[in-house]
């Protein structure tokens, strides 16, 4: 039997979430909906999204890693008309594809299938929102006071392609139940640019979620 650490090292596969999505999405069934739902995240939302990228602004939004979550529907419901869903799962892609082609979003909400690690076919500078919610997490496993190589070389890659598409104005938003100190030095790799916030989420003695807030900064 794999160690719990073998398991999180297989997270970075697109073959180990083809399999799961090919034995778990049917029809309207949902895997799951990743540490927080939209509405349990509406508060994260109101100032961090809502009111800074207002719908009528119509920011462009990339879900990073989207799977199978209901949010960039519910956002659509909000107005938000510009939305890209990217995931490595051509399963979970074909999947999303269609079940938003049956809803009538197909024009507000795209999907491709692209490694975010490896985003070329999206332009620099060209996102106002990037939104994670436990993408980051599945890279990191081992040791979180000395990652081993393949965490920090993922969260690098992953975390300078994020920085890249940015906006100067834009954010990078995440969901993550990693432990902060643990996060922050993987989030301020070299090749990026940019201030990092990190919020609790939830009410205090709550298991512990975290909201990751990250700003380019000015380039000197």
């Amino acid at each position: 039997m794999a160690s719990r650490d073998e398991e999180n090292g297989r997270l970075v596969y697109a073959e180990y979430w083809d399999g799961r999505y090919t034995e778990t999405v049917k029809g309207e069934e949902q895997v799951h909906e990743w540490l927080r739902s939209f509405e349990d995240l509406a508060e994260f939302f109101n100032p961090r999204l809502f009111q800074a990228y207002p719908p009528a602004a119509e920011p462009h939004i990339v879900h990073l890693g989207s799977g199978d979550s209901t949010i960039p529907q519910h956002l659509a419901a909000k107005g938000y008309n510009r939305q890209l869903c990217v995931d490595f799962s051509a399963v979970v892609v074909k999947t999303m594809s269609q079940r938003h082609a049956d809803l009538g979003l197909s024009d507000v909400i795209r999907w491709e299938m692209m490694d975010v690690r490896h985003m070329e076919s999206i332009a620099d500078a060209s996102v106002d929102v990037a939104f994670d919610k436990s993408t980051l997490d599945v890279m990191i496993h081992g040791s979180p006071w000395n990652p081993p190589a393949d965490t920090v070389k993922n969260t690098g890659e992953y975390l300078r392609e994020v920085s890249r598409i940015l906006k100067p104005s834009g954010v990078y938003l995440a969901v993550s139940y990693r432990q902060p100190h643990f996060v922050r030095p993987l989030l301020e790799c070299e090749g990026t640019n940019w201030n990092v916030e990190i919020e609790h989420l939830g009410t205090e003695g709550s298991f512990g979620y975290s909201a990751i807030i990250c700003k380019p900064l000015p380039r000197s």
